[in-house]
């Protein structure tokens, strides 16, 4: 193969990877069964703080599938400052109504938390 052939498949791979990261392994699909939901979390200030590289941060943007869009999410790598300032010390930690959440939470507990209907 021609360098410059090896050179577009290396880059279409690595914004592939890149791509799947930042969206957590989510791709939408359409509309989520958790749309309402997600959006009513956001709408009350509810927000969750995660990283990319977390696993439990992977298995809470699962639970929510392609609804996940419509949560309020801060990324600590991006953000670390915003996450000190927050008193964030570990992941994924929720914020409802100034109190934290530290770890996975059910979604039928983050309904019971937040209000939203779920």
């Amino acid at each position: 193969m021609k360098k410059t052939t090896i050179i577009i498949i290396v880059g279409i791979l690595l914004i592939s990877i890149i791509g799947y990261k930042i969206t957590g392994g989510i791709i939408n699909k359409g509309p989520g069964k958790y749309d309402d939901f997600a959006q009513c979390l956001t709408d009350n200030e509810i927000i969750m703080y995660g990283t990319d590289w977390c696993p439990h941060c992977k298995d809470q943007k699962k639970l929510f599938g392609n609804s996940f869009e419509f949560v309020h999410y801060i990324d600590c790598d991006w953000n670390k400052e915003l996450c000190l300032n927050e008193g964030i010390r570990g992941y994924p930690t929720w914020k409802i109504n100034g109190e934290s959440y530290p770890g996975t939470q059910s979604l039928e507990r983050l309904s019971q938390l937040s209000g939203c209907e779920l």
